[in-house]
């Protein structure tokens, strides 16, 4: 049994999708947990460190920090895999109809959705909203 995160992000809580989304999850996945809270800059930085250097690392920081989010628990067989396949490719123009990211999402920074992608991501992720 897989754990994982996924995120609504604060461009998607602005726009008012959140119920959107979350019924969409409930439909296809095993939803344990979900905790609104607004990520500080420095969890912002921690919780993208894979991507420091970057040329979009600053601004996606900026931005995870510019408003409350959504994390959601997911759990399941394979779940990772489903989830991310679900939310759909991370630039809303070539994500699949149907998908999250297709439906919500604006541009390759303001997608939406932030799903983990892999056991050891999870692992790390999940704990900034769901620390216990």
């Amino acid at each position: 049994m897989q754990r994982t995160l996924l995120i609504i992000k604060p461009d998607a809580v602005k726009k008012r999708v959140i119920g959107k989304i979350i019924s969409m999850l409930e439909e296809h996945f095993d939803i344990k947990g979900i905790r609104m809270k607004k990520l500080t800059l420095d969890e912002a930085k921690r919780f993208y460190k894979v991507h420091k250097g970057k040329d979009f690392y600053e601004g996606l920081c900026e931005f995870m920090a510019s408003g409350p989010s959504v994390g959601v628990l997911l759990e399941g067989e394979d779940v990772i895999k489903e989830l991310r396949d679900f939310i759909g490719s991370t630039d809303p123009k070539k994500a699949k109809n149907g998908t999250i990211r297709a439906l919500f999402g604006t541009d390759v920074r303001q997608n939406a959705v932030h799903a983990s992608d892999s056991p050891a991501s999870a692992e790390y992720e999940i704990p900034f909203y769901f620390p216990d």
